[in-house]
């Protein structure tokens, strides 16, 4: 079994939560706490205040998982936070194919081996039950040493939201062969339809074995504020395992700045305004992406219908023989065919953990929600979003992008 790699491509596309992709503008409250923090000269501890993780500890607990801010770590992103809980644990890392862009790069950079496991064909995000025991098998065969899975519920890049039976097999799959679970929940607050869509954690499962990582950029707040929390569990591995997190933390200097620290909290208070913000962005985002999944249909292209997030994930295998007539034959051709022709980044299928060869991009909504602020807000507020100027322009050069290549 070979170690995955993915390609670095022709040139930077940043991605993830934090990327510099339009987004909302920053909500009022929020703003007017972090400026009311702004003189503050005292700095946040190495893990996050006991405040901010308090605050941490009443979201998780408003979502069925009990915790206590002695059993919390906040850092100054998903990033070095994951980071840190990688190191802590050590060992070779599996995770789903295709996955968020950052991990596979994330445990390269510390020198541990990361391993990809295909996902069940109704979802990403979560690996297949039989495929994840197979991967095992092997990696310890040929003398590896796997100890963590990375997964998502709530998937980035796919957009779909795991069956709680497949998010249970995989986790008796893990558990039973000795692996620990960190579990990326930072966009279980964007459900598309969160009253129709059942969401369950991992760590509702098998609670001795999680760790949960939620980037509040996910839903929160804006991703020009970087923090990200995590919950270990109240076990003494769980406790060990945060001092070790803390100690990187602390060494790395990846502390929550204190006016993002105190707008943070406010967050994760989930005032009235934040609640209301998450609501309407769910629901806009949601109407985009059904939109931009129609589009990339009627092209012969294929993608699962979006449940959750602000991405879709396409496969144009389909559309392969019209695509090499463009000089088009893998996903970093791909990548820099459709960036050209859309105007904003369309990260490739590679860049994920996907396959070189397959013809896969995860395309944003966040673009086609306007590129102003007033713009933006214009289409978070209409009752009819698809219906504004520049959100239906910003689809018809989606439509025509993907249907020239019937």
């Amino acid at each position: 079994m070979q170690r995955t790699a993915a390609p670095e491509g022709r040139g930077p596309v940043r991605y993830g939560p934090h990327a510099p992709a339009q987004g909302l503008p920053v909500l009022p409250e929020l703003a007017a706490v972090l400026a009311a923090a702004a003189g503050r000269a005292e700095t946040e501890p190495p893990g996050g205040s006991p405040e901010l993780r308090e605050a941490a500890c009443g979201y998780w607990r408003r979502r069925g998982l009990r915790s206590r801010p002695d059993h919390v770590a906040a850092a100054c992103g998903a990033q070095p936070l994951l980071s840190a809980l990688i190191g802590a644990h050590g060992g070779d890392v599996l995770m789903p194919r295709p996955c968020p862009a950052p991990w596979t790069p994330q445990a390269r950079l510390l020198g541990w081996p990361a391993f990809h496991v295909p996902t069940p064909a109704e979802c990403g995000g979560v690996p297949d039950p039989y495929a994840l025991l197979e991967t095992v098998r092997r990696v310890r065969a040929e003398g590896g040493d796997p100890r963590l899975l990375l997964l998502s519920v709530v998937d980035d890049p796919t957009a779909t939201v795991a069956p709680p039976e497949t998010v249970r097999e995989a986790c008796e799959a893990a558990v039973g062969e000795g692996l620990h679970i960190i579990s990326d929940e930072t966009w279980r607050d964007t459900l598309h339809r969160p009253h129709d869509t059942m969401l369950l954690s991992p760590a509702e499962m098998a609670p001795d074995d999680v760790t949960v990582l939620t980037d509040l950029a996910g839903a929160l707040t804006p991703a020009a504020w970087p923090v990200a929390v995590a919950r270990f569990p109240d076990t003494e591995q769980g406790e060990a395992r945060r001092a070790r997190t803390l100690d990187i933390l602390a060494a790395l200097g990846a502390v929550v700045a204190t006016p993002v620290a105190y707008a943070a909290a406010h967050a994760l208070g989930e005032p009235g305004p934040v609640v209301e913000r998450m609501r309407r962005a769910a629901a806009v985002h949601a109407r985009v992406a059904a939109a931009a999944h129609h589009e990339v249909l009627i092209s012969g292209a294929l993608a699962r219908p979006p449940q959750a997030g602000r991405h879709l994930y396409a496969d144009l295998g389909p559309l392969r023989a019209r695509l090499a007539e463009r000089d088009v034959s893998d996903s970093m051709e791909l990548e820099e065919y459709l960036t050209g022709r859309l105007g904003v980044p369309v990260p490739g299928g590679h860049r994920f953990g996907d396959e070189l060869g397959a013809l896969r991009v995860r395309l944003a909504t966040a673009p086609l929600l306007g590129t102003t602020p007033e713009q933006q807000l214009e289409t978070l507020n209409s009752p009819a979003p698809l219906e504004l100027p520049h959100v239906a322009g910003a689809l018809r050069i989606l439509g025509s992008a993907f249907g020239e290549l019937r």
